[in-house]
């Protein structure tokens, strides 16, 4: 694989733009409840029973969490790894171009330092100015050519983005799942559904 290709790689503030987490069953009010559970529990009448406040966490330490790594999904799975190569198959050619371009401008410039000393001072600087225009050149179709790269990369990947949130979607439905989320410090292998969407996208592709 070319320089060009390469060293293309999908951004992963982009990736999480485009996968959002997938929240199903859990209200806002539960929510809530979740995060001020404690200070309810510190506000309670002395006399109160614990067996109602016991009731009422069950639910919340009864939540249903799963984690879906979106990185792995538009990298392994069957549709990303097709919409790659069909991809890095339409910009073979300009890519081929801009190495040529890279290469024929690598030579020039290794002439020009061996020639520079014995050339006139009207020779050297019109040497100096056609590398010049040369390497301009390169930086601009490279630029061009990387922000043409990923735009079509980033229209591939929405499709396979909202498969992948149907598939999520379905996964959290049948499995009986309160949360999915796709963002963590640290996740346990337990509740990684990562390679099930993944199976669900190859089947489905």
């Amino acid at each position: 694989m070319s320089f060009s290709l390469a060293h293309t790689k999908f951004n992963k503030r982009t990736i999480n733009q485009l996968l959002v987490a997938t929240v199903l069953g859990v209200s806002a009010s539960s929510v809530a409840f979740a995060q001020t559970a404690g200070k309810a529990a510190d506000k309670k009448p002395a006399n109160a029973s614990s067996a109602p406040a016991a009731a009422d966490s069950a639910p919340v330490s009864n939540i249903k969490i799963g984690f879906v790594n979106t990185e792995k999904i538009l990298r392994d799975s069957a549709p990303a790894k097709d919409a790659q190569t069909k991809i890095e198959g339409e910009f073979k050619k300009r890519d081929a171009e801009l190495q040529k371009l890279a290469s024929t401008l690598r030579t020039k410039y290794e002439n020009f330092d061996k020639n520079a000393p014995v050339m006139s001072d009207a020779d050297r600087t019109k040497a100096q100015r056609e590398l010049s225009d040369l390497d301009t050149d390169l930086q601009r179709k490279r630029r061009e050519f990387q922000e043409d790269f990923n735009r079509r990369r980033n229209e591939a990947f929405s499709g396979i983005v909202e498969k992948a949130n149907a598939a999520i979607k379905n996964i959290a439905e049948k499995e009986n799942y309160d949360l999915i989320v796709q963002d963590a410090v640290t996740v346990s292998p337990r509740i990684d559904i990562t390679d099930t969407v993944i199976k669900a996208l190859d089947n489905g592709k």
